[in-house]
């Protein structure tokens, strides 16, 4: 499966290279978006099952490296207030 790696820049500037197993996350996901945290989380965490789920048919098990970005995202984002932005620099 196509892998995509993507960058987001955190409310206080800082950046981080976040990964899915699958090219789903293109569409929840584009260059440029920007979003509160708590809706970046939330659409984080739905496109990832999705992915691990695409994994899953195709190999017959999830992804855990879509979980552990799920894990990933809420750890890092959980310090900022929940209407801080977050930007996709790239896909």
């Amino acid at each position: 499966m196509p892998e995509v790696y993507f960058t987001i820049q955190l409310p206080d500037g800082k950046t981080q290279e976040c990964y899915s197993p699958s090219t789903v996350i293109c569409q929840h996901f584009k260059k440029g978006d920007e979003m509160p945290i708590q809706e970046f989380v939330s659409r984080s965490r739905v496109a990832l099952t999705e992915a691990s789920e695409r994994v899953r048919a195709r190999f017959g098990f999830g992804c855990g490296s879509a979980h552990s970005q799920i894990e990933a995202i809420h750890q890092l984002t959980h310090e900022y207030p929940l209407d801080g932005k977050v930007r996709i620099l790239s896909m």
